[in-house]
């Protein structure tokens, strides 16, 4: 119970930080292997590690989503989170597995919702007391 507690006061930190992370691994790699290899869509040269961050992260927003939705006081931040988190994994399982061609750029919206979300659920609608999360 107690890992349950900690994790649900803290998911909206770590949903901020996964997001904002994911977000700068998004900006960051065009740059930093369009330098290094003159190629700005394949990554020859990227380490192996590199192209499973973005499963790293989403893996880890799961869980923040997860959590924060339990805690949180609003439904609609519920469907929020969930609806911003699926089109992230959407976006980047549709990376890793080419179904469709999408504009590289399409990923920071889902990214940035999640960052606003977190920040919005953990300053406004968090639950004063155990008995209105069961409630809502």
């Amino acid at each position: 119970m107690l890992i349950s507690t900690q994790a649900t006061k803290q998911s909206d930190l770590w949903g901020i930080t996964a997001s904002a992370l994911c977000l700068v691994h998004c900006l960051a790699t065009p740059f930093l292997f369009a330098a290094h290899t003159g190629h700005v869509h394949t990554h020859p040269n990227s380490p192996f590690w590199w192209g499973f961050l973005e499963l790293f992260f989403i893996v880890i927003s799961f869980l923040a989503v997860f959590w924060s939705v339990r805690n949180t006081s609003k439904n609609w931040m519920s469907v929020a989170l969930w609806g911003a988190w699926a089109l992230l994994a959407a976006i980047i399982l549709n990376e890793k597995l080419e179904f469709m061609v999408l504009a590289e750029a399409l990923i920071y919206v889902p990214s940035i919702a999640l960052v606003g979300l977190h920040l919005f659920n953990r300053k406004y609608c968090q639950c004063g007391n155990e008995n209105c999360c069961a409630t809502k």
